[in-house]
């Protein structure tokens, strides 16, 4: 699997699942919406304020009509109302529409009616980047600022849930530092050897774990060769793994803005795939999103 738009093909050979969608009345929202269900990869719970959401789909001919289409009139305490469908099994994923993440978590964190595991949340980011053979993972670059040694355990299982979700059963694992040796003034180094000596001795499941790996023995054959780093997964990391949020958003942002990425993400470690896509995100990153939410939710 080389491109995004592969998951969509996966997504069909899956069972029939809905999204809930916490505030539809948005317009890349509903021309995501109106893309998935022409190709009729899920259903959709559109919570929000009718009048508005029905606005908006005339204007970009979205027929509200259609079988997989239902629409929820909420005016207050929309993020929490969509969750509870999910939290309820009515549906099967959480996207985030037009509110804010901050009252979209604190739905999802709700203990009545919300989707807490009692695990890390994290984001999980899949990039399809020009120049390279293959999809890859990136985690945490948005949620977790500064994670602990068994907040990043956490952060890694969530990453191979994801990934086991898309079809790679032994994901190769490369947590990232700024070199590949282990250095006692950095502790992302010491978390890297850890992490790598837990997966040898079983306590980190389903993968393949090597750090600390520089990214550039991460990704790359040839500079894992020059510095003579034998290692099954130097060179053609699955995911990468960085140890702050500072090293996550600035790798997100250079394989956009630098290499010309597409992406998806979702939150794990909640009792189901969140999409958390920005409110400025385009149409088609919503839609990649959201097939990679369909296509991993087997997974949670």
């Amino acid at each position: 699997m080389n491109t995004l738009a592969s998951l969509r093909t996966i997504v069909k050979q899956e069972k029939p699942q809905v999204v809930s969608v916490a505030n539809a009345a948005d317009r890349e929202v509903l021309l995501a919406v109106k893309e998935a269900v022409k190709q009729d990869l899920c259903s959709f719970l559109l919570f929000g304020n009718e009048t508005e959401i029905r606005s908006i789909s005339s204007s970009i001919d979205l027929d509200l009509n259609l079988p997989h289409l239902v629409i929820r009139n909420v005016t207050t305490n929309v993020a929490l109302e969509a969750t509870k469908a999910v939290h309820t099994n009515e549906a099967q994923i959480l996207m985030k529409g037009n509110v804010s993440t901050k009252n979209l978590l604190k739905a999802v964190l709700d203990k009545e009616s919300g989707l807490r595991t009692g695990k890390v949340l994290s984001h999980v980011a899949l990039f399809e980047v020009p120049n390279q053979d293959r999809l890859i993972f990136l985690t945490d670059a948005a949620m977790n600022i500064a994670p602990d040694l068994k907040e990043k355990v956490e952060i890694l299982n969530n990453a191979v849930q994801v990934a086991h979700g898309i079809g790679l059963d032994t994901p190769k694992v490369a947590i990232i530092s700024p070199v590949e040796v282990v250095n006692h003034s950095m502790p992302s180094t010491l978390d890297g050897a850890v992490m790598t000596q837990m997966q040898n001795r079983g306590q980190i499941k389903g993968c393949l774990v090597d750090g600390p790996l520089a990214f550039d023995n991460a990704v790359s054959h040839k500079a894992a060769e020059q510095k003579d780093i034998k290692s099954k997964v130097a060179g053609q990391a699955d995911i990468l793994m960085v140890p702050t949020i500072e090293v996550g958003n600035a790798l997100y942002k250079s394989f956009m803005y630098f290499a010309k990425a597409k992406v998806a993400a979702v939150i794990s470690g909640a009792k189901a795939p969140i999409i958390l896509t920005s409110r400025a995100d385009s149409a088609e990153s919503k839609l990649h999103s959201l097939s990679l939410a369909l296509v991993s939710s087997k997974t949670f």
